[in-house]
């Protein structure tokens, strides 16, 4: 028998072959889309993006009679994770032996009946990750919820079905539970918005532990304000407080660990801010090297990493720490059942479990300590009026029943990002904003423990600017990738060119002087400030302003002729025709705009000819001996 091999190479000149070839080809690719496409319909077909556990209806509690306030989630639905008690309905834990083995619940979660007394309507269960035991939103048992942004890639967990419920907008809202990353990593995912309020403000009873300190329970919205007006109810916060002045920080160590550019995502913050009172100028900061000098009892469990960027030592242990504390907690929850039940757990879940139950922890106390030292540490750089802006996620998703699923890698940074706000209970929102390359993209903000208000009032402020430069910013063209500081320096060098246009002169010196602060290589920040100085009459600070700019970049023409304007005004003649003579040798087809004198009247003119007319022009105007040129900012 002939091999198909053999029969090619036997045939190769016969053009028919290539023709059956070439279709047979185009045949399987057709067949592989069409496969693809109806898979992808079937899934988005799935009854509720398969996000529930079980459907009902459990109304509001009636409208208290004036003169008492309208309820605040009056007409508002929602669902809630697996894990939280209803009276008369088995809480389930995302796995069916568990329910199997529990009994009816006799009470209702206190967070539940909260959401009920304000007026919002309960209409079911979600699905999670079995026993809160992941983050990509997994579940062997009762399916993965779909993801409605991306319904071949997992929607990210553990409150999976809750997120997914919410996206696909079958609810308001949806509460779900967060201890490692349990709301922010699939509000991501699904790009709404997620909330995980401080440590301990939530009360925890009616819902199963996983691990008791971290656990926290929060909840999704894909409006700010429907979020906003949750988070009032579940914290049972007062309507007003004095506004506050924020201050926003970027970790600039944490967004190296993101896929997603971070420049970006820096400028549509910084333009957004810039359209509002109240906020200060972004800060730039290494949180890992700020961390590692204000938690000592971290040292011990520093360990050398090949596959993270340089400068995150101390967040990888604090990752670490964080994912030890949970396994310790998790076995001393549910050891006794996970033995005497055995129950049936996906591969990953029961490595997980298997992995907290086994190990063997000495060092307890350290790890508590660790806790409280990294709340210390926030609380100090953050005090009243911070605000700590880090990416959500450093992945994106993974495809649905992938093989690998996530690698070591990817977790890791993943629970670094996680373990910010975990470690230090503070509160953390999730913020969407829309699509790169086709996936969500979100950005985080996270303030000290107990300023959840401020928090929730700083996104509600914030977000329609937000979407606003969001809008601007998705017709521009890719941002090149560079480092944090030149991101930074680049938004102030931009301030003061508007500063510089709205004749701000002071102002925009102060812009440019910051933007050099954070990069003094860049030869425009010093030409410009020296455009700004020459308005101020400052002219020997132009001088030397241009003069490095000049050392920097020798082909800087706006440089040469501001430090011949400079040297004009300080009456040194002869060197500014020098300049002069210089800056038109370097001159090409550009246009500028030259200030001269004319029969004792100063006049300006625009050229942008070649070089020779240039010359002739300038010659005839006597510029190369007593000149001025203004040239306005790059």
């Amino acid at each position: 028998m002939t091999k198909p091999l053999g029969l090619i190479k036997a045939h190769a000149s016969n053009p028919k072959l290539w023709v059956v070839i070439g279709v047979t080809v185009a045949g399987i690719a057709v067949l592989a889309e069409t496969r693809r496409r109806r898979r992808k319909a079937v899934l988005m077909n799935r009854e509720d993006f398969g996000a529930f556990v079980e459907r009902f209806e459990i109304l509001p509690f009636p409208q208290p009679p004036p003169p008492a306030a309208k309820q605040s989630l009056y007409g508002l639905t929602f669902a809630i994770e697996d894990i939280f008690d209803l009276k008369d309905y088995v809480t389930g834990f995302g796995n069916p032996d568990w329910r199997r083995t529990h009994d009816v619940a006799e009470k209702m979660a206190v967070v539940v009946t909260a959401l009920l007394k304000n007026g919002a309507t309960c209409v079911g269960k979600t699905v999670m990750d079995e026993l809160a035991m992941g983050i990509t939103g997994e579940n062997m048992h009762y399916g993965t919820p779909i993801n409605p942004q991306m319904s071949l890639f997992v929607p990210g967990g553990s409150s999976s079905g809750s997120a997914v419920a919410v996206a696909a907008e079958l609810v308001d809202f949806a509460l779900g539970t967060d201890t490692i990353g349990c709301i922010r990593i699939p509000a991501a995912f699904c790009g709404i918005f997620g909330y995980r309020p401080s440590h301990g403000t939530v009360s925890m009873i009616g819902a199963i532990p996983n691990s008791q300190s971290l656990d926290t329970i929060g909840c999704f919205a894909r409006d700010p304000s429907v979020l906003h007006r949750v988070g009032h109810a579940l914290l049972q916060l007062n309507a007003v407080e004095p506004r506050r002045a924020r201050r926003l920080m970027f970790a600039d160590d944490l967004f190296q660990l993101s896929k997603v550019p971070k420049q970006k995502t820096e400028y549509v913050i910084s333009k957004a801010i810039g359209n509002l009172s109240g906020y200060q100028l972004p800060k730039h900061m290494n949180l890992g090297q700020y961390i590692a000098s204000n938690v000592p009892s971290l040292k011990g469990f520093y360990e050398e990493s090949t596959n993270l960027q340089n400068g995150t030592s101390a967040l990888k242990a604090i990752s670490s720490v964080m994912v030890s504390l949970q396994r310790y907690e998790f076995k001393t929850n549910h050891e006794e059942w996970i033995k005497s039940v055995k129950p049936k757990l996906a591969p990953d879940v029961s490595n997980h479990v298997l992995v907290a139950i086994n190990t063997k922890y000495e060092n307890i106390k350290t790890l508590y300590k660790i806790r409280s030292e990294m709340r210390a540490c926030l609380q100090s750089l953050l005090k009243d009026d911070g605000i700590l802006v880090i990416p959500t996620v450093s992945d994106p998703p993974f495809k649905l029943n992938a093989k690998k699923g996530y690698s070591t890698e990817s977790r890791d940074r993943a629970f670094i990002l996680s373990g910010i706000a975990g470690m230090s209970g503070c509160c953390q929102v999730t913020i969407p904003l829309g699509k790169h390359d086709g996936c969500p993209i979100s950005v985080s903000f996270i303030s000290y423990h107990g300023a959840d208000k401020f928090l929730l009032d700083t996104v509600l402020d914030m977000y329609s600017s937000l979407q606003e430069q969001v809008g601007i910013v998705s017709n521009l063209a890719p941002f090149p990738d560079t480092n944090g500081n030149m991101d930074a320096s680049e938004l102030l060098k931009e301030k003061g060119n508007a500063a510089f246009k709205g004749k701000q002169w002071n102002k925009a010196v102060n812009y440019y002087t910051e933007a050099i602060k954070l990069n003094g290589t860049n030869a425009t920040y010093y030409c410009n400030r020296a455009a700004a100085y020459l308005e101020l009459g400052c002219f020997q600070q132009a001088e030397e302003d241009c003069s490095k700019a000049i050392s920097l970049d020798k082909k800087n023409v706006k440089a040469y002729l501001r430090r011949g304007t400079a040297r004009e005004s300080l009456l040194f003649y002869k060197e500014a025709a020098q300049e002069n003579g210089t800056a038109l040798l370097k001159i090409q087809s550009k246009v500028y705009f030259f200030q001269y004198t004319h029969f004792g009247q100063k006049k300006t003119r625009k050229i942008g000819e070649p070089l020779g007319l240039c010359i002739a022009f300038c010659s005839n105007h006597c510029i190369l001996k007593v000149f001025s040129v203004h040239v306005f900012p790059y």
